[in-house]
């Protein structure tokens, strides 16, 4: 029945928070203990980008969101690093960009930097029409445990996790997020990252 599809939707949100607020202390924990491990294996940019696209699009679509990409051409080349990590960190900036927006549009952008026989360099750019943030909350952002004020705490919710991982994720692939963002406009997050090619020769 319409009731019971509503109960187990709500179990089923339920446990999808209860799984990412776990998953983000078992991160935590990692790091803190020094045990983070970042891969280096062969994988495709192109699908990685999709792929965090196809899964944030339901709940863009929920709130009327309209969710693009846009890839630099230049980057349809196999690369060697961590695509679970990358995916992680691109997943936390949408899923915030999306919480943190009501109306407009949230943006994944991939520019091609520069590259060579051996490597490539991209910038990895998630930006929105949200909240944004004032600039005495900017520093507050990647701290464990903590959000932009209380107000958003209570009325977004979240651990206050995502961006401190992240950051921690980033930084263990050699570079860091960097955040521009105007109160009641908006934010943009993005990162620069080098990465070897896995045809290189």
């Amino acid at each position: 029945t319409k009731a019971q599809r509503n109960y187990i939707h709500k179990v089923k949100l339920s446990s999808d928070s209860l799984l990412g607020l776990i998953n983000d202390i078992l991160d935590f924990s990692k790091i803190e203990a020094g045990q983070l491990v970042i891969d280096h294996i062969p994988f495709d940019p192109m699908t990685n980008f999709q792929d965090v696209i196809e899964l944030m699009e339901p709940k863009a679509v929920e709130k009327r969101l309209k969710l693009s990409m846009s890839i630099d051409p230049e980057l349809n080349t196999p690369l060697i690093g961590d695509p679970l990590r990358l995916f992680q960190v691109i997943l936390n900036l949408i899923g915030n960009a999306v919480k943190f927006t009501s109306h407009g549009h949230v943006t994944l952008n991939a520019i091609h930097l520069e590259s060579n026989d051996s490597t490539v360099s991209m910038k990895v750019v998630v930006s929105d029409t949200g909240i944004g943030i004032s600039e005495e909350n900017k520093h507050k952002l990647f701290q464990a445990f903590s959000q932009a004020d209380s107000t958003t705490t209570r009325k977004f919710g979240g651990t206050g996790l995502g961006l401190n991982i992240s950051q921690k994720l980033v930084k263990a692939m050699g570079s860091e997020i960097s955040v521009a963002s105007v109160l009641g406009k908006g934010s943009e997050f993005s990162f620069v990252l080098t990465l070897p090619r896995s045809d290189a020769k």
